[in-house]
């Protein structure tokens, strides 16, 4: 299975991520979100604990991606890999472990200003969870 795609978007730039299992989706979004902001292997030097919850699974989304640029800003932290994730649908809460380096370290390809709601979806079809992402950048 595909991890993500990226789509023709007008002025920002928009992707699709896809999973066998929410926490597999959310992954992908996230990395897909990593792979524009540098092109270049990401080391896993330091480790980050995410906690997000959410009003529904775009919102839970939504604040999953915010948190990496909430961290990429505020820590410099840029995202290798999400070691651990686990997403209580019901309560629409989400714990991970993620692991990267300083972004000083790196040659930085996009800055991603925000996270929008702008086309945002995630939804299962055909046993396979897709998400739908526009980035303001």
């Amino acid at each position: 299975m595909k991890k993500y795609r990226f789509l023709d978007h007008t002025a920002d730039v928009k992707f699709q991520a896809f999973g066998a299992t929410l926490e597999e989706l959310f992954t992908n979004a996230a990395l897909a979100m990593a792979s524009l902001m540098c092109k270049e292997k990401i080391s896993a030097r330091s480790s980050v604990r995410v906690h997000v919850e959410g009003r529904d699974l775009e919102n839970l989304l939504y604040n999953f991606l915010e948190e990496f640029l909430v961290l990429f800003d505020s820590r410099s932290f840029l995202l290798a890999k999400v070691e651990t994730i686990a997403i209580d649908d019901r309560e629409l809460r989400l714990d991970a472990e993620a692991v990267g380096d300083l972004a000083g370290n790196y040659e930085i390809y996009l800055g991603i200003k925000a996270v929008t709601y702008s086309d945002m979806v995630v939804r299962e079809e055909n046993n396979t969870w897709l998400a739908q992402v526009v980035l303001d950048v």
